[in-house]
């Protein structure tokens, strides 16, 4: 085993270590933010007519995904004021729509509704359908970030505040275009959220008592990746991507360790970098992207290798892969990811060399390349054993196995019908969690738990 496997095999057990089980999914992307899902005895192919259904309830809408904790199940959304309705253009910022937020806990195992908590939240960003940040549980507390800037801390059992802040007052700043995206992210005694005010677009809280523990990275747009915690160097380091740079900070301090310019189209940097051994990916919308060597010594990078924005949009790069709204996953030293126009990628890690695409895992059918139909498509990347599961924006669950050679589509099964709207057609884009030999799915409309459990 290499320095740097035995170092991410340490670090995978140190972020486990403040959360539940293993069995649970107590934040976004899981246990330890990596997209793997650890259960055993779990389906090798869907049955027939698709998993068994647990069960299945009405909620509203939202981007955000589930958590499973302890049994229970935390979710947020967003209800309408009566009377109010979503703008028909989905980029129009200027009106502003009453509606109220929520907290919803339910019972893992049926559904129904332990406890909510909801505040009055009027919305006024690019596509308004709900909160974007899956909750974070840790230490018997759930944190939730809302579309507008609304942070809470609950007792996970009861519901009751704990503490909480509102971006937009106290740190008086702007809204972003689509709404805060960054899933909160707990490290030792912080909670670190982006937040985009002037002193610093990330502030790091006391998790217990709300109290700002120091804030960094000075720059105009706080973005919508979500920080992230990474091995390397002999140090934990916390990985932003802001609109203009990957940065690699101290977690505890803010101190700025390095940063790597790296600027998507439209201040949209959306994907968590990902370490892979000595490696770290980042890429956005437009044809940004890097892959950076982490020294091994000392918190540093340098470039393996780097694609910049085209602004005048005479080409598109020969290597590499562009997410818009999912994270790719890294594996053997091929990343797989859904690109830009919308189909599933896989690129070779070192060189970014681009080895086959397949628009089928996305969209559920085969296209060319340049299919233009289903561009920011979305397919969520999960690994269990030696099979990956993708939940698909037409809300199908799909078992497939891939590797640098090819993609192998074992089973399909629909779950949920797409309720969102995205350039013309129905989406879902929740990401979905793996717990207790289930998926837990939700859309606009309702919330569902199906078995994935081998008979």
């Amino acid at each position: 085993m290499t320095r740097f496997s035995l170092l991410a095999l340490l670090t995978a057990f140190a972020l486990n270590a403040p959360f539940a089980s293993a069995d649970d999914w107590p934040q976004w992307l899981g246990p330890d933010r990596q997209s793997v899902w650890k259960e055993t005895g779990i389906v090798q192919t869907l049955p027939k007519g698709g998993p068994k259904q647990l069960w299945r309830v009405p909620i509203s809408a939202g981007y955000s995904g589930p958590v499973v904790v302890n049994g229970k199940v935390f979710v947020t959304d967003r209800v309408l004021a009566k009377g109010a309705a979503n703008p028909d253009d989905p980029f129009d910022i200027k009106s502003k729509i009453n509606s109220t937020e929520r907290i919803l806990c339910l019972d893992a195992k049926s559904g129904k509704q332990t406890w909510k908590h909801d505040y009055n939240c009027p919305y006024q960003i690019s596509f308004p359908a709900g909160p974007r940040c899956a909750p974070t549980v840790a230490d018997g507390k759930v944190y939730t970030l809302g579309a507008m800037g609304h942070l809470h801390c609950l007792d996970a059992a009861k519901g009751e505040v704990i503490w909480s802040k509102y971006f937009p007052k106290d740190y008086e700043m702007k809204v972003p275009m689509w709404g805060f995206c960054g899933h909160p992210l707990v490290y030792k005694n912080l909670l670190i959220c982006i937040v985009g005010c002037e002193g610093g677009i990330v502030v790091a809280f006391d998790k217990d008592t709300g109290a700002e523990k120091w804030k960094a990275l000075k720059t105009k747009e706080p973005g919508y990746s979500s920080p992230t915690i990474i091995r390397a160097g002999g140090v934990d380091q916390l990985v932003v991507w802001h609109p203009l740079a990957i940065n690699g900070l101290d977690p505890l301090t803010g101190k700025l360790h390095w940063s790597v310019k790296l600027e998507p189209k439209y201040g949209m940097s959306i994907m968590v970098p990902r370490q892979h051994g000595d490696r770290l990916f980042a890429a956005g919308i437009g044809g940004a992207a890097v892959v950076l060597k982490l020294k091994e010594e000392t918190p540093a990078v340098e470039v393996v290798w780097k694609e910049v924005l085209d602004k005048k949009k005479e080409k598109t790069p020969e290597r590499g892969l562009y997410p818009v709204n999912m994270t790719p996953f890294i594996d053997g030293g091929t990343i797989y990811g859904v690109d830009q126009p919308g189909m599933l990628r896989a690129v070779d890690l070192e060189t970014g060399k681009k080895l086959w695409f397949t628009h089928k895992p996305v969209i559920g059918r085969e296209e060319l390349e340049d299919y233009k139909g289903s561009g920011s498509g979305t397919a969520f990347i999960v690994k269990n054993a030696d099979r990956y599961f993708l939940f698909a924006e037409t809300g199908e669950l799909v078992i497939a196995k891939m590797s640098p050679k090819g993609y192998e589509e074992v089973s399909r099964a629909k779950l949920l019908e797409p309720t969102g709207g995205a350039f013309g057609r129905k989406v879902v884009w929740s990401h979905p969690a793996y717990a207790n030999k289930c998926i837990f799915v939700r859309n606009d409309k309702e919330i569902a738990c199906f078995s994935l459990a081998a008979e």
